[in-house]
């Protein structure tokens, strides 16, 4: 860390390079690292201090981008469409959802069936943290399934389901009120499921393994990030804001 007396080359004033990594204004960030909420490099910083584009700038324990060449958009997914940067059988993938000209890839997988949120960025370091079990960054669905899951199919959900690749982590599963079945000749309901981990299909498959296949499913949050207006096929880039909440919900415990 440098000071006023002693600023190292190229460094910058750390509440302008706050401000121009979008934190908040000047006076804000000034505000921030007075009360102590700042740190650089794992130390708290102090005012003066300078920062060069090297250094880890966290405030509240998350961390402060300012590559200008990090790009994030959140996208939403419509079935048949690949999570994937690119498909040798001409397919449609995330990517082409996204502005055309910086070179990105999709964090994690959606299956092609399954729609709703996935993030696509340049930012390796982000997709390490958000990918990696270390860290558990939850993803909430809903599943409209068929048939109507009864008190012990919920619980198996809910307490772990053994598939052929071990036993799932506790779960999350709540049924909406407004998503209770009509009796009708083939019954189906819609189940909400909060998950931490990121195994291939998991959602479709804890279900299949308790009687209740999957008919769709939607990715509805990704941490704390959820945008109920963003239309399938559609994308936006994300706040620094939002990216700094991802950072936070994936900041592992020895991080």
């Amino acid at each position: 860390m440098g000071s006023p007396d002693s600023p190292r080359d190229g460094a910058e004033r750390l509440h302008k390079v706050m401000a121009h990594a979008g934190v908040a204004s000047r006076r804000a960030c000034e505000a921030l690292i007075a009360a102590g909420r700042v740190s650089v490099n794992g130390a708290t910083a102090r005012a003066g201090d300078r920062a060069l584009p090297s250094d880890l700038v966290e405030v509240d324990g998350a961390v402060v981008t300012w590559d200008q060449s990090l790009v994030h958009y959140l996208v939403n997914k419509p079935p048949a469409v690949l999570s994937a940067s690119s498909d040798d059988r001409g397919r449609r993938c995330v990517t082409d959802l996204v502005p055309a000209g910086e070179r990105v890839y999709p964090v994690g997988r959606l299956d092609a069936d399954t729609e709703g949120l996935i993030i696509v960025t340049n930012d390796g370091e982000l997709t390490h943290r958000l990918t990696h079990p270390r860290w558990g960054v939850e993803k909430e669905y809903l599943a409209h399934v068929d048939g109507v899951p009864g008190r012990g199919a919920l619980a198996r959900l809910r307490n772990g389901v053994e598939l052929d690749d071990g036993m799932t982590a506790p779960a999350r599963v709540s049924m909406p009120q407004s998503a209770v079945p009509q009796r009708s000749s083939r019954q189906s309901s819609m189940l909400r499921i909060e998950i931490s981990e990121g195994r291939n299909r998991q959602v479709r498959r804890m279900c299949e393994a308790v009687g209740h296949p999957v008919l769709r499913l939607v990715r509805m949050r990704i941490g704390p990030l959820v945008d109920p207006s963003l239309r399938p096929g559609e994308c936006r880039p994300l706040t620094a804001e939002e990216v700094r909440g991802l950072h936070r919900a994936a900041k592992g415990p020895d991080a």
